[in-house]
């Protein structure tokens, strides 16, 4: 019997505008609206990205504070609320590390190829995974292909990050043609997994929730939204994020698999 299915709402980003879809939400009180919309529908994980004003991608420790207290006065604990390091060819590894420490979120995603970078010492990489690990940062690593999982294996076996209850994320199709995602990209990511960590998988385009599908039905977790997909299964635009989380639950209700809870999160992934 597989684990209970943890479906993660991604409902921005760090690059999709109000010009590509007018619900996409790029303040603390639309995140808010959203976060509520999605627990209803069955997320129990949000991932979140901040913006400026003008909308453009944002690390900053007092928006993210800001926006994970808005969700909070929405939902209470019924989410896990993800930050996320992402660069956006914007941010440095540094800085991108130094945020995470100043909010000290509950849980996060790092990009593992923009952190382990050749001006990166190995000890620096070894020092932000201990910190995480110690002190109890629900952590998400995410990796776009094979050689982003054969890193991640290289660096465990050197002892550079420490064993953990770490999450991994499998981008599927981040570097095809187009940038759509098929279930079939999830295969190579499979082959080359070990096995020692639960994973997840986000993917791009109208084929998104097939590939949710896919992992769910393959013992993996589903990552779907406005932030890498617009579009309903059956080709027309999703009317919002909860829509997309919608199709998800309804897929896992067909294979018999059951939702995960914020709470079976935070029991899997905290000590």
């Amino acid at each position: 019997m597989h684990s209970p299915l943890i479906i993660t709402v991604a409902p921005n980003g760090a690059y999709k505008t109000r010009e590509q879809h007018a619900n996409v939400p790029l303040n603390a009180a639309e995140l808010a609206h959203t976060a509520k919309e999605c627990l209803d529908a069955g997320a129990s994980m949000i991932h979140m990205h901040v913006r400026t004003p003008d909308g453009k991608h944002l690390l900053d420790a007092q928006a993210y504070l800001d926006a994970t207290a808005a969700v909070r006065k929405a939902v209470g604990q019924e989410l896990v609320v993800q930050i996320t390091t992402e660069a956006a060819q914007v941010y440095a590894p540094y800085a991108q590390m130094q945020v995470a420490r100043d909010v000290a979120p509950e849980a996060l995603s790092v990009g593992l190829r923009e952190i382990v970078q050749p001006e990166i010492p190995l000890a620096e990489i070894q020092s932000f995974f201990a910190w995480l690990k110690d002190t109890n940062v629900m952590t998400q690593v995410i990796l776009y292909d094979v050689a982003d999982v054969r890193t991640w294996q290289r660096l465990r076996a050197s002892g550079v990050i420490a064993d953990n209850r770490w999450f991994l994320l499998f981008v599927l199709g981040r570097y095809s043609v187009g940038q759509t995602s098929s279930p079939t990209d999830l295969l190579p990511f499979l082959a080359a997994d070990d096995g020692a960590y639960p994973w997840a998988m986000c993917a791009f385009g109208p084929q998104e929730n097939a590939c949710a599908i896919a992992a769910a039905s393959l013992g993996g977790h589903a990552r779907v939204g406005f932030e890498n997909n617009l579009f309903l299964k059956d080709g027309k635009q999703a009317p919002g994020n909860a829509a997309l989380v919608q199709q998800v639950v309804d897929g896992a209700r067909a294979l018999g698999r059951p939702l995960a809870t914020a709470q079976d999160i935070r029991a899997q992934f905290q000590h």
